[in-house]
């Protein structure tokens, strides 16, 4: 029960179904309900949500779904005032919603350089601002956003994701630093190559899989388990000194 009496918002976390292909969001909603916090998972893709989390109430869990676009400063507003009005606090917040475009550079529209931006970056600007409050007002908590081992190493075939991540990572210490007498913790999460809906086309092939696995000195993709863990940590108080940092998960690949 490291999470118990905590009170969790998880971004981008409406595919949230054991035995199907979860993403971090989903894979971190379930571990913060096993540790005992209560989660709120917020979305865009609201029928998916909503059954994610009945099923998940069925298993026993305090669950519940809200709509989230998290591009929209006034939808952040609403979700954070039912959650507060509800639990009278949140502790933690995972800002997990993202996206990413894959072409050649000269290939990128503004449109594509808006779409990645938006989602990946202003929806964890409005994220930590719109919830900085509630969490001032409650004695502390923690903001763990989720970036990528391309925000901190250079990739070829996502340029304005690895900018856009990288964004998010400098992001994370800036806003740590201002508020850790607030006790408010904020630190990233940079997983590495993860077998999620967002990589599957782009993994489906074997030869690129394998050619992958090799490259990772852990000989293997990370699982979503792995960075649930992670998240798991940096909420818990077990990490209560722990703020403005980088938790790299990702079986080795960016030490060589």
């Amino acid at each position: 029960m490291r999470l118990e009496g905590k009170i969790s918002l998880i971004t981008g976390a409406a595919n949230a179904f054991l035995g199907k292909s979860m993403g971090f969001g989903g894979a971190t909603a379930h571990l913060f309900c096993r540790e005992g916090s209560k989660v709120i998972i917020s979305d865009v893709n609201d029928d998916l949500g909503e059954s994610a989390a009945l099923k998940m109430r069925d298993s026993g869990f305090d669950v519940t779904y809200s709509h989230l676009d998290v591009t929209s400063e006034s939808e952040w507003k609403t979700a954070i005032n039912l959650i507060t009005s509800k639990y009278g606090k949140l502790d933690v917040l995972v800002n997990n919603a993202g996206t990413c475009i894959t072409k050649k550079f000269e290939d990128f529209t503004e449109a594509d350089w808006i779409k990645d931006m938006d989602v990946n970056v202003k929806g964890v600007f409005l994220g930590t601002k719109n919830v900085l409050p509630a969490m001032l007002s409650g004695g502390g908590g923690s903001i763990i956003n989720i970036s990528s081992i391309s925000g901190i190493v250079g990739s070829p075939n996502v340029p304005v994701y690895s900018a856009a991540k990288g964004a998010v990572r400098i992001f994370s210490k800036s806003i740590a630093l201002q508020y850790a007498k607030q006790n408010i913790r904020v630190n990233s999460v940079h997983p590495g190559f993860a077998n999620t809906q967002m990589t599957k086309v782009e993994f489906e092939s074997f030869s690129v899989l394998k050619d992958l696995e090799e490259k990772i000195p852990m000989g293997r993709l990370c699982d979503i388990k792995d960075v649930a863990f992670g998240i798991l940590y940096l909420a818990s108080d077990e990490s209560s000194y722990v703020t403005g940092v980088e938790l790299v998960i990702d079986g080795g690949f960016t030490a060589q």
